[in-house]
């Protein structure tokens, strides 16, 4: 998943980033509610973590504008504020789940899991390709009955990819969800990757579930397929 973090406390933003990485998401930091608000606005993520306490636009404010906008990323509201009021108040401005500070970082995972799994539309618990399985909220990935161990960003690319099967992603895209903005490296870190992922997913079963698309960039196929040659596009 790709998850924006709106939160001025330089401490607890980078507690996140490394929670997040370590679940194999890609996070996005805003300090402020305007600078979050904006991010929110012009680019796309599966889940917004919102700290109610901002400079103005507090966290309230940007919740109910990015409501008004017309984005509806499920959003997880974090203050230090334990009453039930603060809870209401959130949740009637467009919140989809609410965390109060301090909190453990397994609980942080297991809220962005869940609530990833409402964005933008509902998604299956597990989700399939062929006999190849991902469990997002378990980041367990399984062909057939055998478990496949995955590195963080093995399974932020297989979730990429299982969460729009059969699209073919280009390079550039796929850099742009799966690795933060201050990457920047060359594009042939994905092809890395994917070369990676597959020496796990793919060839070990004799399978080509992430297909190659000569000068375009890669997809992932709904159903399972034998390993064989790649096609080469028209012209």
């Amino acid at each position: 998943m790709k998850v924006l973090v709106v939160e001025d406390d330089p401490d607890t933003t980078e507690m996140m980033r490394v929670i997040m990485k370590r679940a194999g998401h890609v996070a996005e930091t805003a300090a402020t509610g305007e600078d979050g608000l904006w991010m929110a606005t012009e680019f796309a993520f599966d889940v917004v973590v919102l700290d109610w306490d901002l400079p103005q636009p507090d966290g309230l404010e940007v919740c109910k504008e990015l409501r008004a906008r017309e984005r509806w990323m499920p959003i997880l509201m974090l203050t230090g504020h334990a009453g039930i009021d603060k809870r209401v108040a959130g949740l009637n401005a467009g919140a989809d789940d609410y965390l109060t500070k301090p909190f453990a970082p397994q609980e942080l995972t297991a809220r962005l899991n869940a609530l990833g799994r409402r964005a933008p539309r509902e998604r299956p618990t597990e989700m399939s390709a062929g006999d190849l399985v991902f469990d997002p909220a378990a980041r367990e990935v399984r062909r057939g009955e055998t478990t496949i161990p995955l590195r963080p960003k093995e399974l932020a690319l297989l979730e990429l990819f299982m969460r729009r099967p059969d699209e073919v992603l280009s390079r550039a895209e796929i850099l742009d969800q799966a690795w933060d903005m201050a990457y920047d490296g060359m594009s042939n870190v994905v092809d890395v990757q994917i070369r990676q992922l597959r020496k796990k997913i793919d060839e070990p079963f004799g399978r080509e579930t992430i297909q190659t698309v000569p000068r375009v960039g890669y997809r992932l196929r709904s159903t399972t397929a034998p390993a064989g040659p790649e096609p080469v596009p028209a012209g």
